[in-house]
């Protein structure tokens, strides 16, 4: 059982501020940002859920949805990250591995992001 609490604040803090964000700063690249990383870690979840299954693709609903569809996605990967059964130290290294990645990720897109 992983502690994916860094996860989840971190990208409750970028998608704050991406609900703060005037529609300008998000329509010049936030919202964009905001949507590719919620689409990874929508995708990252899909891998470690059902790995044989074809990926299924976030839809894009709006510059004003996409904190909301970050959280979700975040949400749906922390939740599957911290109930996913270890098993072997080869897939206890794996879940570890996708959970740094994916906090390093909300990191770069929340700098990369400039709001």
């Amino acid at each position: 059982m992983l502690d994916t609490t860094e996860l989840t604040a971190t990208v409750e803090r970028f998608a704050d501020r991406l609900r703060a964000a005037p529609q300008s700063r998000l329509q010049r690249g936030a919202a964009a940002e905001g949507l590719a990383l919620a689409r990874d870690l929508a995708l990252r979840a899909q891998r470690l859920e059902a790995p044989d299954a074809p990926p299924r693709t976030m839809p894009d609903a709006g510059v004003f949805a996409v904190a909301d569809q970050l959280v979700v996605a975040c949400n749906d990967l922390a939740e599957i990250l911290r109930t996913a059964p270890a098993g072997s130290p080869a897939r206890r290294e794996l879940l570890r591995r996708e959970l740094d990645e994916a906090v390093a990720a909300v990191r770069r897109a929340a700098a990369t992001a400039t709001l």
